[in-house]
């Protein structure tokens, strides 16, 4: 049975075995957690850190943090974002729980892993009385057509049904909302560094 708890330090072989599986090359492996980042995620934000646990084995992981955020503000990247990974720019009285990353191991795709963990990343949005969920996803299947789409035209696609994303169509499922892409936001061949900002707003706010 399918499990959301908060990672430990006691997970920190599987969760690193997850970042090989879920983001091979050539997706830059300088950006895999390192067990460095690892500690300061569970120390800061102990509430952010999720794993997914089937039969005792992790499947899948998440990770996030507060920030205050506005939908007026600026185009941001991953590293303004996430402190390159390390979070240190947590705040407690933000206002957005900002999804740093997550992974879902291959074999464990398309069984609801992925859903199971934004389910509760949302409910930690209603608990805590934020105003939304917050997402840069990268647009993964965005390479192969490049030479003839731009990110946004690629984005736009993905959202009206019309092409699948491995990242966005499943976001979409998820309930999260488009907001803009973001050209530049994270080193990574496969989206020519392009992302699409996503949203879930708390209906409570």
């Amino acid at each position: 049975m399918l499990r959301i708890r908060p990672y430990t330090l006691a997970d920190l072989p599987g969760l690193l075995a997850i970042q090989r599986e879920c983001f091979p090359p050539p997706f830059p492996p300088e950006l895999w957690w390192q067990p460095e980042q690892i500690a300061t995620h569970v120390r800061l934000f102990p509430d952010g850190a999720l794993c997914a646990e089937d039969a005792g084995e992790l499947v899948g992981s998440a990770t996030a943090h507060i920030v205050h955020w506005e939908p007026q503000q600026a185009a941001h990247t991953w590293s303004e974002a996430s402190d390159n990974g390390w979070l240190r720019n947590h705040d407690p009285a933000g206002n957005t729980l900002y999804g740093v990353d997550i992974a879902v191991r291959p074999a464990w795709r398309n069984r609801g892993v992925a859903r199971a963990l934004y389910e509760a990343r949302y409910d930690l949005v209603r608990r805590l009385g934020l105003k939304r969920f917050l997402a840069g996803s990268r647009l993964s299947g965005y390479r192969v057509h490049a030479d003839r789409l731009t990110p946004e035209q690629y984005a736009e696609a993905v959202v009206r049904g019309d092409l699948s994303d491995p990242v966005i169509t499943p976001q979409l499922r998820a309930g999260l909302q488009p907001l803009r892409v973001v050209r530049g936001y994270l080193p990574d061949e496969e989206s020519c560094d392009n992302a699409l900002v996503m949203e879930w707003r708390n209906p409570g706010r």
